[in-house]
């Protein structure tokens, strides 16, 4: 079966410009604390810093890691697991069970689908 998979690249990306937000950051507060601004502003400045470190770990790992969370890239089943496919797998004993999800657009579709309501595409046969 086929996983959506959220792309290395587009993670990459992501953290790269989280760390020029880290960047923009470091001057916003420098600049700040040297015209004598208001407390306010410097805060922004380091709150801008915090969100940008904690954004960019986190599009690090997710564009190194093995077992990563994606949107954009579609797998095989043996290229890699996907950590969210628990949530989609059709499990009657989970609440809101008996559900399964397209592999191609994600819509949920009813236990007995064959098709896809939303992309018609053929859904894949549960094992």
């Amino acid at each position: 079966m086929k996983s959506v998979k959220p792309g290395r690249g587009p993670s990459a990306m992501g953290a790269m410009g989280s760390l020029v937000g880290v960047i923009f950051g470091v001057i916003w507060t420098g600049a700040a604390a040297s015209m004598g601004a208001p407390a306010f502003f410097l805060a922004f400045g380091v709150l801008f810093i915090l969100i940008g470190i904690v954004q960019a770990v986190y599009h690090f790992k997710n564009a190194t890691g093995e077992n990563r969370f994606s949107e954009f890239d579609i797998t095989e089943d043996g290229e890699e697991p996907d950590p969210l496919d628990r949530r989609a797998q059709d499990d009657p004993e989970r609440p809101g069970g008996g559900f399964r999800f397209c592999p191609y657009c994600g819509a949920r579709s009813g236990e007995g689908f064959v098709y896809c309501a939303k992309c018609g595409r053929q859904l894949p046969e549960i094992e």
